[in-house]
Protein backbone atom coordinates (compact mmCIF):
# COMPACT_ATOMS: atom_id res chain seq x y z
CA UNK A 1 0.00 0.00 0.00
CA UNK A 2 1.09 3.59 -0.54
CA UNK A 3 0.02 6.56 1.60
CA UNK A 4 -2.26 9.20 0.09
CA UNK A 5 -3.40 12.70 0.90
CA UNK A 6 -7.12 13.13 1.40
CA UNK A 7 -7.16 15.48 -1.60
CA UNK A 8 -6.10 12.57 -3.81
CA UNK A 9 -9.38 10.76 -3.16
CA UNK A 10 -11.79 11.92 -5.84
CA UNK A 11 -15.23 12.35 -4.30
CA UNK A 12 -14.06 12.54 -0.68
CA UNK A 13 -15.37 16.07 -0.12
CA UNK A 14 -18.88 15.25 -1.33
CA UNK A 15 -19.21 11.82 0.33
CA UNK A 16 -22.06 11.18 2.77
CA UNK A 17 -19.75 10.76 5.74
CA UNK A 18 -22.66 10.51 8.18
CA UNK A 19 -24.02 7.42 6.39
CA UNK A 20 -20.54 5.92 6.27
CA UNK A 21 -20.04 6.55 10.00
CA UNK A 22 -23.41 4.93 10.76
CA UNK A 23 -22.27 1.77 8.97
CA UNK A 24 -18.87 1.92 10.68
CA UNK A 25 -20.57 2.21 14.07
CA UNK A 26 -22.33 -1.16 13.63
CA UNK A 27 -19.00 -2.97 14.20
CA UNK A 28 -16.85 -0.17 15.65
CA UNK A 29 -16.48 -1.86 19.03
CA UNK A 30 -15.27 -5.08 17.39
CA UNK A 31 -12.78 -3.02 15.37
CA UNK A 32 -11.41 -1.69 18.66
CA UNK A 33 -12.74 1.82 18.27
CA UNK A 34 -12.61 3.76 21.53
CA UNK A 35 -12.68 7.26 20.07
CA UNK A 36 -15.39 9.91 20.35
CA UNK A 37 -18.81 9.84 18.78
CA UNK A 38 -19.01 12.60 16.18
CA UNK A 39 -21.53 15.40 16.46
CA UNK A 40 -23.82 15.68 13.43
CA UNK A 41 -21.80 17.07 10.54
CA UNK A 42 -18.44 16.26 12.16
CA UNK A 43 -18.05 12.74 10.74
CA UNK A 44 -15.64 13.74 7.95
CA UNK A 45 -13.39 15.59 10.39
CA UNK A 46 -13.31 12.57 12.69
CA UNK A 47 -12.38 10.21 9.86
CA UNK A 48 -9.55 12.56 8.90
CA UNK A 49 -8.35 12.97 12.48
CA UNK A 50 -8.18 9.30 13.41
CA UNK A 51 -7.44 7.61 10.07
CA UNK A 52 -5.02 7.90 7.18
CA UNK A 53 -5.66 6.68 3.61
CA UNK A 54 -3.46 4.00 2.03
CA UNK A 55 -4.06 2.77 -1.51
CA UNK A 56 -3.66 -0.81 -2.64
CA UNK A 57 -1.05 -0.66 -5.42
CA UNK A 58 -0.80 -0.55 -8.31
CA UNK A 59 -3.59 2.03 -8.46
CA UNK A 60 -6.68 0.69 -10.20
CA UNK A 61 -5.67 -2.95 -9.73
CA UNK A 62 -8.30 -3.82 -7.12
CA UNK A 63 -10.95 -6.29 -8.30
CA UNK A 64 -14.57 -5.88 -7.25
CA UNK A 65 -17.60 -8.14 -7.46
CA UNK A 66 -21.00 -7.90 -5.78
CA UNK A 67 -23.09 -10.08 -3.51
CA UNK A 68 -26.59 -9.96 -2.05
CA UNK A 69 -29.13 -11.83 0.06
CA UNK A 70 -31.34 -13.93 -2.25
CA UNK A 71 -35.06 -13.88 -1.60
CA UNK A 72 -36.69 -17.16 -2.58
CA UNK A 73 -39.99 -18.96 -2.24
CA UNK A 74 -39.58 -22.06 -0.12
CA UNK A 75 -41.40 -24.75 1.84
CA UNK A 76 -40.75 -26.46 5.15
CA UNK A 77 -41.45 -29.88 3.62
CA UNK A 78 -40.53 -31.21 0.18
CA UNK A 79 -42.99 -31.68 -2.65
CA UNK A 80 -42.92 -31.81 -6.45
CA UNK A 81 -42.17 -28.09 -6.66
CA UNK A 82 -39.92 -27.52 -3.65
CA UNK A 83 -37.40 -30.32 -3.86
CA UNK A 84 -33.95 -28.79 -3.28
CA UNK A 85 -32.95 -28.69 0.39
CA UNK A 86 -30.93 -26.13 2.31
CA UNK A 87 -29.05 -27.84 5.12
CA UNK A 88 -27.76 -27.22 8.58
CA UNK A 89 -24.27 -28.47 9.47
CA UNK A 90 -23.56 -32.17 10.00
CA UNK A 91 -23.49 -33.48 13.53
CA UNK A 92 -20.16 -34.35 15.12
CA UNK A 93 -18.00 -32.40 12.66
CA UNK A 94 -15.86 -29.53 13.88
CA UNK A 95 -16.72 -26.20 12.18
CA UNK A 96 -14.48 -25.75 9.15
CA UNK A 97 -12.97 -29.23 9.45
CA UNK A 98 -12.45 -31.03 6.12
CA UNK A 99 -15.44 -33.24 5.37
CA UNK A 100 -16.91 -34.80 2.24
CA UNK A 101 -16.95 -32.89 -1.06
CA UNK A 102 -20.15 -31.51 -2.59
CA UNK A 103 -20.36 -34.42 -5.02
CA UNK A 104 -19.98 -36.92 -2.17
CA UNK A 105 -22.55 -35.14 -0.01
CA UNK A 106 -25.12 -35.16 -2.80
CA UNK A 107 -24.43 -38.69 -4.04
CA UNK A 108 -24.54 -40.20 -0.56
CA UNK A 109 -27.33 -38.00 0.80
CA UNK A 110 -24.96 -37.42 3.72
CA UNK A 111 -26.92 -34.51 5.21
CA UNK A 112 -30.21 -36.35 5.42
CA UNK A 113 -32.07 -35.20 8.50
CA UNK A 114 -30.32 -31.81 8.51
CA UNK A 115 -32.76 -30.16 6.06
CA UNK A 116 -34.02 -26.72 7.14
CA UNK A 117 -36.23 -25.83 4.17
CA UNK A 118 -36.67 -26.57 0.46
CA UNK A 119 -36.38 -24.28 -2.56
CA UNK A 120 -37.35 -24.89 -6.18
CA UNK A 121 -34.05 -25.94 -7.75
CA UNK A 122 -30.60 -27.25 -6.93
CA UNK A 123 -29.12 -24.25 -8.76
CA UNK A 124 -30.96 -21.75 -6.52
CA UNK A 125 -29.87 -23.69 -3.44
CA UNK A 126 -26.30 -23.56 -4.76
CA UNK A 127 -26.45 -19.81 -5.45
CA UNK A 128 -27.81 -19.21 -1.94
CA UNK A 129 -24.77 -21.06 -0.60
CA UNK A 130 -22.47 -18.85 -2.68
CA UNK A 131 -24.08 -15.72 -1.21
CA UNK A 132 -23.92 -17.18 2.31
CA UNK A 133 -27.39 -16.04 3.35
CA UNK A 134 -30.97 -16.25 2.10
CA UNK A 135 -34.38 -14.84 2.90
CA UNK A 136 -37.12 -17.46 2.41
CA UNK A 137 -40.79 -16.67 1.79
CA UNK A 138 -42.50 -19.80 3.06
CA UNK A 139 -45.58 -21.11 1.28
CA UNK A 140 -46.84 -22.13 4.72
CA UNK A 141 -46.68 -18.45 5.70
CA UNK A 142 -44.02 -16.19 7.15
CA UNK A 143 -40.38 -15.53 6.38
CA UNK A 144 -37.30 -17.50 7.37
CA UNK A 145 -33.83 -15.91 7.44
CA UNK A 146 -30.87 -18.25 7.05
CA UNK A 147 -27.23 -17.35 7.57
CA UNK A 148 -23.83 -18.97 7.18
CA UNK A 149 -23.19 -21.80 9.67
CA UNK A 150 -19.97 -23.26 8.27
CA UNK A 151 -18.62 -25.16 5.28
CA UNK A 152 -17.11 -28.51 4.45
CA UNK A 153 -13.49 -27.38 4.30
CA UNK A 154 -13.03 -27.72 0.52
CA UNK A 155 -11.84 -24.90 -1.76
CA UNK A 156 -14.36 -22.79 -3.65
CA UNK A 157 -14.43 -23.14 -7.44
CA UNK A 158 -16.57 -20.83 -9.56
CA UNK A 159 -19.16 -22.46 -11.82
CA UNK A 160 -19.24 -19.24 -13.83
CA UNK A 161 -15.52 -19.59 -14.52
CA UNK A 162 -16.13 -23.20 -15.55
CA UNK A 163 -18.81 -22.16 -18.04
CA UNK A 164 -16.44 -19.52 -19.43
CA UNK A 165 -13.80 -22.24 -19.85
CA UNK A 166 -16.35 -24.35 -21.74
CA UNK A 167 -17.04 -21.46 -24.11
CA UNK A 168 -20.62 -20.86 -22.99
CA UNK A 169 -20.08 -17.08 -22.79
CA UNK A 170 -17.18 -14.63 -22.42
CA UNK A 171 -16.23 -13.37 -18.98
CA UNK A 172 -17.99 -10.04 -19.48
CA UNK A 173 -21.32 -11.80 -20.05
CA UNK A 174 -21.09 -14.45 -17.34
CA UNK A 175 -23.64 -13.38 -14.73
CA UNK A 176 -25.99 -15.37 -12.48
CA UNK A 177 -28.75 -14.76 -15.04
CA UNK A 178 -26.57 -16.26 -17.77
CA UNK A 179 -25.92 -19.29 -15.55
CA UNK A 180 -29.68 -19.67 -14.96
CA UNK A 181 -30.30 -19.52 -18.71
CA UNK A 182 -27.67 -22.20 -19.35
CA UNK A 183 -29.23 -24.38 -16.63
CA UNK A 184 -32.70 -24.01 -18.17
CA UNK A 185 -31.28 -25.06 -21.55
CA UNK A 186 -29.21 -27.95 -20.13
CA UNK A 187 -31.17 -29.40 -17.19
CA UNK A 188 -29.42 -32.77 -17.39
CA UNK A 189 -25.99 -31.17 -16.98
CA UNK A 190 -26.72 -28.98 -13.96
CA UNK A 191 -25.71 -31.54 -11.33
CA UNK A 192 -22.36 -32.07 -13.00
CA UNK A 193 -21.71 -28.33 -13.17
CA UNK A 194 -22.53 -27.83 -9.49
CA UNK A 195 -20.21 -30.70 -8.57
CA UNK A 196 -17.38 -28.69 -10.13
CA UNK A 197 -17.38 -26.71 -6.87
CA UNK A 198 -16.42 -29.11 -4.04
CA UNK A 199 -17.20 -26.49 -1.38
CA UNK A 200 -20.52 -26.83 0.45
CA UNK A 201 -22.05 -24.25 2.79
CA UNK A 202 -24.33 -25.03 5.75
CA UNK A 203 -26.99 -22.66 7.11
CA UNK A 204 -28.54 -21.76 10.42
CA UNK A 205 -31.82 -20.01 11.22
CA UNK A 206 -31.40 -16.36 12.20
CA UNK A 207 -33.72 -14.25 14.32
CA UNK A 208 -33.40 -10.95 12.46
CA UNK A 209 -35.82 -8.07 11.91
CA UNK A 210 -37.06 -7.87 8.32
CA UNK A 211 -35.51 -4.44 7.83
CA UNK A 212 -31.98 -5.58 8.76
CA UNK A 213 -29.42 -7.09 6.42
CA UNK A 214 -27.95 -10.57 6.92
CA UNK A 215 -25.14 -11.17 9.38
CA UNK A 216 -21.61 -10.60 8.12
CA UNK A 217 -18.44 -12.28 9.31
CA UNK A 218 -18.30 -9.97 12.34
CA UNK A 219 -21.65 -11.31 13.56
CA UNK A 220 -23.50 -8.03 12.92
CA UNK A 221 -25.92 -7.08 10.12
CA UNK A 222 -24.35 -5.80 6.91
CA UNK A 223 -25.62 -2.60 5.31
CA UNK A 224 -26.68 -2.34 1.63
CA UNK A 225 -24.36 -0.02 -0.25
CA UNK A 226 -21.98 0.31 2.69
CA UNK A 227 -20.67 -3.14 3.65
CA UNK A 228 -17.78 -4.85 1.89
CA UNK A 229 -16.34 -8.36 2.01
CA UNK A 230 -12.52 -8.45 2.03
CA UNK A 231 -9.59 -10.73 2.71
CA UNK A 232 -9.02 -10.14 6.44
CA UNK A 233 -5.36 -11.07 6.02
CA UNK A 234 -5.02 -7.88 3.98
CA UNK A 235 -7.72 -5.55 5.32
CA UNK A 236 -8.66 -5.76 9.02
CA UNK A 237 -12.36 -6.38 9.54
CA UNK A 238 -14.15 -3.23 10.62
CA UNK A 239 -11.88 -0.95 8.56
CA UNK A 240 -13.32 1.88 6.47
CA UNK A 241 -12.41 1.37 2.80
CA UNK A 242 -12.79 3.80 -0.09
CA UNK A 243 -14.14 2.00 -3.16
CA UNK A 244 -13.91 3.43 -6.66
CA UNK A 245 -14.85 1.18 -9.59
CA UNK A 246 -16.97 1.45 -12.77
CA UNK A 247 -20.71 1.09 -12.39
CA UNK A 248 -20.68 1.78 -8.64
CA UNK A 249 -20.88 5.16 -6.93
CA UNK A 250 -17.49 5.85 -5.31
CA UNK A 251 -17.56 6.09 -1.55
CA UNK A 252 -16.71 4.67 1.83
CA UNK A 253 -17.58 1.08 2.59
CA UNK A 254 -16.88 -0.85 5.77
CA UNK A 255 -15.03 -4.18 5.72
CA UNK A 256 -17.55 -6.29 7.63
CA UNK A 257 -17.61 -9.59 5.77
CA UNK A 258 -15.46 -12.26 4.12
CA UNK A 259 -15.97 -14.79 1.33
CA UNK A 260 -14.44 -17.99 0.01
CA UNK A 261 -13.51 -16.32 -3.28
CA UNK A 262 -12.44 -13.01 -1.73
CA UNK A 263 -8.71 -13.52 -1.38
CA UNK A 264 -5.67 -11.33 -1.95
CA UNK A 265 -4.76 -7.64 -2.04
CA UNK A 266 -7.44 -5.43 -3.56
CA UNK A 267 -10.15 -8.09 -3.66
CA UNK A 268 -13.52 -6.76 -2.58
CA UNK A 269 -17.15 -7.90 -2.70
CA UNK A 270 -19.81 -5.18 -2.41
CA UNK A 271 -23.08 -5.90 -0.58
CA UNK A 272 -26.12 -4.68 -2.51
CA UNK A 273 -29.03 -5.71 -0.26
CA UNK A 274 -31.80 -8.29 -0.55
CA UNK A 275 -34.00 -9.58 -3.34
CA UNK A 276 -33.96 -9.85 -7.14
CA UNK A 277 -33.06 -6.22 -7.92
CA UNK A 278 -30.10 -6.36 -5.53
CA UNK A 279 -29.13 -9.62 -7.21
CA UNK A 280 -29.16 -8.02 -10.66
CA UNK A 281 -26.99 -5.16 -9.47
CA UNK A 282 -24.57 -7.48 -7.68
CA UNK A 283 -24.31 -9.81 -10.68
CA UNK A 284 -23.37 -6.92 -12.97
CA UNK A 285 -20.27 -5.99 -10.97
CA UNK A 286 -16.97 -7.52 -11.99
CA UNK A 287 -14.63 -4.57 -12.43
CA UNK A 288 -11.15 -3.36 -11.66
CA UNK A 289 -10.86 -0.18 -9.59
CA UNK A 290 -9.18 1.61 -6.73
CA UNK A 291 -9.18 0.37 -3.13
CA UNK A 292 -8.06 2.80 -0.44
CA UNK A 293 -7.94 1.48 3.11
CA UNK A 294 -8.29 3.91 6.01
CA UNK A 295 -5.80 2.88 8.68
CA UNK A 296 -6.15 3.93 12.29
CA UNK A 297 -3.40 6.41 13.18
CA UNK A 298 -4.46 7.82 16.54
Amino acid sequence: MRPLDWAEIEGWETEDHAAAWAAFSVTADLFGWAGPTPAPGAEKALFQRFFAPFEIVPAGAAQYTGYYEPELEAACAPDARFCAPLYGPPEGVEPGAPWHSRAEIVAGDLLRGREIAYVESALEAFLAQVQGSVRLRLVEGGCLRLGFAGKNGHPYRSIGAELIRRGVAPAGEMTPERIRLWAAENPGDVAGLLAHNPSFVYFRVLDLPADQGPLGAMGRPVTPGRSLAVDPEIVPLGSPVWVDCPGVAPGLRIAQDIGSAIKGPGRGDLFFGSGPEAGRKAGAVNHAGRMIVLRRVA
